[in-house]
């Protein structure tokens, strides 16, 4: 469970990373806009939402990697916190969804309870 919330908090943060590099083009179009014609105000909400999502996703996919190293070590604090992530991550399609839902079978079942109880 915590190599597959590593995963996906490492392929999350690249998607962060790439849609910042949209943004960055957005602020581009801002100021080649500036210079000549109309579609600043477009632009720029444009490089708003970028931005928005990029930080969003980057920090969703530090949270998943923060919390997927002490996962695989059997933390008790880890599985909570894994629990609240793939609890939220049941609304993120398709794979999020798979993921939140393998992370509460495999986190809530009473072997995986044991298995965290017993490392604290």
């Amino acid at each position: 469970m915590g190599v597959l919330f590593i995963v996906w908090g490492l392929l999350t943060t690249l998607v962060g990373v790439s849609t910042l590099a949209l943004g960055v083009g957005a602020v581009a179009l801002i100021r080649s806009a500036s210079r000549g014609g109309g579609g600043e105000f477009a632009a720029g909400l444009t490089a708003a939402a970028f931005t928005t999502l990029a930080i969003i996703a980057i920090l969703w996919g530090t949270a998943h990697v923060v919390v997927g190293v002490p996962l695989r070590r059997h933390r008790s604090w880890s599985r909570l916190m894994a629990l609240m992530l793939g609890s939220v991550d049941l609304l993120l399609l398709p794979y999020g969804t798979a993921l939140g839902i393998y992370a509460l079978w495999v986190l809530l079942n009473e072997e995986g309870k044991k298995l965290f109880a017993e490392n604290g």
